[in-house]
C-alpha cells in the first residue's frame, strides 16, 4: 500500500517547513510562525499508533522550539484544547472527539470536498482556520492527518484520493500558521470504514479527513549519551 508520509525528520524537509502552498492559488510562500498565526472491527476514531513513530518526531520538534509537556500537565493541556476546538467548530459540521489524552477531528467530505476532488471547499475554509488558530496556540502536539472513502470505486481511485485529501487538509493548516514539522499524513482508502458501506448515510460517513492530535511529553524526547 502506498503510504504518503509528509514528516520533517530530515535537514531537507526542515528546510522546508517554513514554507506553504496557497490552497487557492498553488503560489508557495514563507509561512506565518506557527506561535502567531464501529470503525473497521475496533479500529476506532484514533488510528492506533502515531504516524512515523514519536520519538523521531519528537526530537525534530524540541529541536524547532517545540517544548514537551510535563507528565501531571498533559491532561489539562489537551482538555482545554479540545474545549476550545468544540467550541471553534460549533455548527460547522466538524466533528470533535477526545479519547483520553487523545482528540481527533473528523472533517465530512461531503462539506469539505467536492466529489473526487481534493481541494478544500471554500465555505470550509472558515471552520479550519478556527482549528489551525487552536492547533497554532497548543504547539507541544502532534498532528497526524488520515484521509477516507467509502468502498466504491476501488482502490485504484480510492488510495490516491484519500492521500490527497489528507495533503490537501496539512496543506492548508500550515498556510495558516501550523508548523509542518508537526504533521504527517496518510491515505487509508476505504480500510477504516466508521459505518456500513451498504447505506448511503453510511458511505457519507466514511468519506472524512481526520485530525489526529497526540500530547508531545517528556517521555518522548529520546535519551541524551
Amino acid at each position: 500500500m502506498k503510504t504518503n508520509l509528509t514528516i520533517g525528520l530530515v535537514a531537507s524537509a526542515l528546510a522546508l517547513a517554513g514554507c506553504a502552498t496557497n490552497p487557492e492559488t498553488g503560489e508557495r510562500r514563507i509561512a506565518r510562525p506557527a506561535a502567531t498565526a464501529a470503525a473497521g472491527a475496533g479500529a476506532g476514531a484514533l488510528l492506533g499508533a502515531l504516524l512515523g513513530g514519536r520519538n523521531n518526531r519528537a526530537e525534530v520538534l524540541i529541536g524547532t522550539g517545540v517544548g514537551a509537556i510535563a507528565g501531571g500537565a498533559v491532561g489539562s493541556y489537551m482538555d482545554k484544547q479540545a474545549r476550545e476546538l468544540k467550541q471553534r467548530t460549533a455548527g460547522t459540521g466538524i466533528e470533535v472527539e477526545q479519547k483520553g489524552d487523545e482528540i481527533a477531528i473528523k472533517l465530512p467530505s461531503g462539506i469539505a470536498f467536492d466529489t473526487g476532488q481534493a481541494t478544500v471547499r471554500p465555505d470550509m475554509r472558515p471552520a479550519l482556520d478556527n482549528v489551525a488558530k487552536t492547533l497554532a496556540s497548543y504547539q507541544s502536539t502532534f498532528v497526524d492527518v488520515t484521509g477516507h472513502t467509502d468502498s466504491t470505486g476501488g482502490d485504484a481511485i480510492n488510495q490516491p484520493l484519500s492521500e490527497r485529501r489528507a495533503a490537501a487538509v496539512a496543506d492548508y493548516l500550515q498556510y495558516q500558521g501550523v508548523q509542518r514539522a508537526r504533521m504527517a499524513t496518510k491515505g487509508y482508502g476505504a480500510q477504516f470504514p466508521v459505518a456500513s458501506n451498504d447505506s448511503e448515510d453510511g458511505r457519507a460517513k466514511n468519506r472524512r479527513v481526520e485530525i489526529r492530535l497526540s500530547p508531545v511529553t517528556q517521555a518522548d524526547v529520546p535519551a541524551r549519551p
